[in-house]
């Protein structure tokens, strides 16, 4: 390869920590990095869901033996009806839990990585079917040098794009108010000195970790309390979950990036929002709500408290992940979007099953009226597949536009 660079596939979690360090630099020197690249991240999630999943890391050394890219991936055997696939994925993609998903390369090498990155998956190409790569960053390069390297090889390529939504911050309170409504700001004033007034208030940000155990104790109570009441599982009757967060929580406060903050009123834990900050932007994950304090606007009193701190802290970026429901709008956010890609050498298995999967969903509007109902019923399960391969559980209330948020009252 050019400049003498190495690629290494990285097959064991152990071996993959001994990097860490040099992983960490390589985040530094890589401008779109996010906490969903981290070495927090992605061992946690490894750690509580990979356990169905091939563990296959592509790490791009130069000649001094310094990591210069490292594409974090898992290969997993999927069914899809009668049909199983070997997909590769991004490491966290697979759960619900995991947006922005990329592959960090050092400026300068991002060619020369996704390069190396076909050289290898075309070696190895009897080993796998479809690549399905998920949520990357807009501002990644990866994306657009992998469509190009696609092309080139003649391989088939689809690419979609998902919504998500970020709240620009101003470097004062007073600017971010303005922003809003001027009932929502009105109200924030409001109900926040309505709690104060009926109950003893609380707005902290856990720091310690004596504490931990019993706030994400909390998170879970509160978030299972609306989906159990609408005959849903909820997210975090998952036990994977369950110790993903456990694992994800000591990382970051270990770190200094965990923002999870809580609302009690007279001692009890009524309000909670899981979030991580990395660099001057701050992501929004998971929240919950005690639906009998509805009224008291709990939740949106503690959102209003932490962007006010947020904002004194320079953090510049709230972001809410996926989806742009209209509560997010509400509190001043942008829309913007992740790349997926997928694709699989053209005349392969993966690529005859993707060519049909996509020519399903851009016909099914003139199928639909033309075919009987039993073929289209074949062809819906087909789109469903589709979907599947974005994320095999999309609709799970695991995080972002399926939050566990307040209704405007």
């Amino acid at each position: 390869m050019p400049r003498n660079l190495t690629l290494h596939a990285i097959r064991s979690f152990q071996e993959l920590l001994d990097l860490s360090a040099q992983w960490n630099d390589l985040l530094t020197a890589y401008p779109p990095a996010t906490t969903f690249s981290t070495p927090e991240w992605l061992m946690s999630w490894w750690q509580s869901f990979g356990q169905h999943s091939n563990f296959l890391v592509l790490a791009l050394f130069d000649s001094d033996s310094r990591l210069v890219g490292l594409a974090p991936l898992s290969l997993s055997k999927e069914r899809f009806g009668l049909a199983s696939f070997r997909i590769l994925r991004l490491l966290g993609d697979g759960s619900g839990d995991s947006d922005n998903l990329d592959m960090p390369v050092k400026p300068g090498y991002g060619r020369e990585f996704a390069e190396s990155i076909f050289q290898f998956l075309g070696r190895e190409k009897r080993t796998w079917d479809i690549c399905s790569l998920n949520t990357m960053p807009a501002d990644s390069p990866m994306p657009n040098l992998i469509a190009e390297f696609c092309k080139s090889q003649g391989w088939l390529l689809f690419q979609d794009k998902r919504v998500c939504s970020f709240i620009p911050l101003p470097d004062s309170w007073e600017k971010y108010l303005q922003q809003l409504s001027s009932e929502d700001r009105n109200n924030l004033e409001r109900y926040t000195r309505r709690l104060q007034k009926r109950y003893a208030t609380r707005i902290y940000r856990c720091t310690r970790e004596d504490e931990l155990s019993a706030c994400l104790e909390a998170l879970y109570r509160l978030h299972q309390l609306r989906w159990e009441k609408a005959g849903e599982p909820g997210s975090f009757a998952s036990q994977e979950r369950r110790e993903f967060y456990r694992l994800l929580s000591r990382r970051l406060l270990e770190s200094g990036q965990l923002e999870f903050w809580i609302l009690e009123l007279d001692g009890v834990i009524r309000a909670a929002q899981f979030a991580f900050r990395f660099r001057n932007r701050v992501f929004q994950l998971q929240e919950g709500y005690d639906p009998d304090f509805f009224s008291d606007r709990v939740g949106f009193v503690l959102r209003g408290e932490v962007l006010k701190q947020l904002v004194s802290e320079k953090i510049t970026v709230y972001d809410f992940l996926g989806g742009a429901d209209a509560h997010k709008a509400r509190w001043g956010a942008e829309v913007g979007h992740y790349v997926d890609l997928h694709f699989a050498p053209r005349f392969k298995r993966g690529g005859a099953w993707l060519w049909a999967l996509n020519s399903a969903e851009k016909n099914k509007e003139r199928l639909r009226s033309n075919l009987p109902a039993g073929i289209w019923n074949l062809l819906h399960k087909a789109n469903l597949a589709r979907r599947r391969l974005r994320s095999p559980v999309a609709d799970s209330p695991s995080h972002g536009s399926n939050s566990n948020t307040e209704s405007k009252s």
